[in-house]
Order: C-alpha cells, then sequence, then structure tokens
C-alpha cells in the first residue's frame, strides 16, 4: 500500500464549495501533496484516515473468516504498522486502542485457534467503530473519499481480467464495505441501494486472492453509481 493516495475527487467537492469544512482544520486549505501531485496522507482529514483504515482491518476480517489468515495478517497489521505511521496522527485522542491489533498480529503469528482469534477482532472491529464516531464528519464525504480510493485500488489490483496485486484488490473491498456501512447511516435508499451493489462485486466467500474478480468496468460502473447517489 503506497503513503499516497489521490485526492481528485475530494479537491473537486471542495473546489464546489459543498464540503469545505470537512477539507482541513480551516475548511480552506487544499491539502499539501508530494512530488507526484498525490495527498500526504498526515494531510488528510482525521475522518478520511480512519476510514482508510478501517477499510484494511474490514479486509483482513474478511480474509481471516475466508480462511486465509496469511493474507489477513497484513491488513489486520496495518493500524500499527510502523509503514503507515502517518495515519495515525491524531487517532489517539480518538480512542485508538494499539495493543488491539497487535494482540491479533501475535495470535495469527502463533496460529492460535479461531476461538481465541475471533474475540480479539470482535475487540479490533469495536475500536474502529469507535474511532469512527468520535472522528465525525460528513458520511456522504467520506463515502465520496472512499469511492476515489476504491477506484485506484481496483485498477491497480485487477488487470486483464485477472488479479494482479492481490492487496490492492483486497483494500478495495475493504473500502467498499466501509462505503456501505456509512450509507446506511444515511438513511438514503438510492445509496445505500448502489454502495450495497458495489460491495456485492466481491465473491461472497470474502476476497481471497485466488477469486475470479469482477471485471474492472463493471466495479468503475458501481463506484459511479455510489458517486451518482451522493
Amino acid at each position: 500500500m503506497r503513503k499516497f493516495r489521490t485526492m481528485a475527487g475530494i479537491a473537486l467537492l471542495c473546489a464546489a464549495g459543498a464540503v469545505l469544512a470537512a477539507c482541513g482544520d480551516s475548511g480552506s486549505q487544499p491539502a499539501e501533496t508530494d512530488s507526484t501531485g498525490h495527498a500526504a496522507m498526515e494531510t488528510l482529514p482525521v475522518q478520511f484516515r480512519v476510514a482508510f483504515m478501517s477499510g484494511h482491518v474490514e479486509a483482513g476480517l474478511a480474509l481471516y473468516r475466508a480462511g486465509a489468515p496469511d493474507q489477513a495478517a497484513r491488513h489486520l497489521l496495518h493500524p500499527v504498522s510502523e509503514t503507515h505511521a502517518a495515519e495515525r496522527e491524531g487517532i489517539d485522542a480518538l480512542g485508538f486502542d494499539p495493543a488491539i491489533f497487535h494482540q491479533v498480529s501475535a495470535a495469527l503469528e502463533e496460529g492460535r485457534p479461531a476461538a481465541e482469534i475471533e474475540p480479539m477482532l470482535a475487540a479490533a472491529e469495536a475500536n474502529l467503530a469507535l474511532l469512527q464516531e468520535n472522528a465525525g464528519g460528513d458520511a456522504r464525504t467520506i463515502i465520496a473519499y472512499l469511492m476515489d480510493v476504491t477506484a485506484e485500488e481496483y485498477n491497480i489490483g485487477v488487470t486483464g481480467g485477472e488479479i494482479t496485486d492481490p492487496g490492492e484488490y483486497q483494500d478495495a473491498y475493504g473500502f467498499s464495505v466501509v462505503a456501505a456501512r456509512l450509507a446506511r447511516r444515511t438513511g438514503d435508499d438510492d445509496l445505500i441501494a448502489a454502495a450495497a451493489a458495489l460491495a456485492a462485486l466481491w465473491p461472497e466467500g470474502g476476497p481471497v486472492a485466488a477469486s475470479s474478480p469482477a471485471p474492472v468496468a463493471d466495479v468503475m460502473a458501481g463506484i459511479n453509481a455510489v458517486r451518482a447517489a451522493l
């Protein structure tokens, strides 16, 4: 997973004046970018970073429950990985508990039985739910951001009708799941249906590396349907 993500969709929303309050502390400054034009993770609003982190964990949970703990590990470790330290800026104050994710990591490495690991996974889910609640933010704005990163990840993860980068394919799944959850909070039936349909484009059994992926065009159409419903 790269440290930087495109913010084109959010920049457009901000330019339109619809979500200025969500685009930084002052609501008037654009995110800093690196030399490639991508927004630095540490400059993203905290609600975006929490949603991004949550997507990784959702992918990990699904993979573990699909019987692929080895594939799940990198996603479940994401919240405490030093590689992704920039995402954690400011989230300790929201109730982030890194010990939970370290425990999950150790349990996976030691091959502990599911009866021991499942309570840890439930604790990880609960901690992320707390972070999402405390981070706040407008659900539609966060969903718009998640659609941008879902599109980016899927286009990297799937090429020529095959999964060419399993991690990115799985990340895209996690972002779609978080977006579907946020959509339910809005009470907007059209948005809820569009987000659920997008998430359903991944296999019901989980986004394992050996999956037969949905065509990129189908996923992009699903993303555009969510955007249209925002």
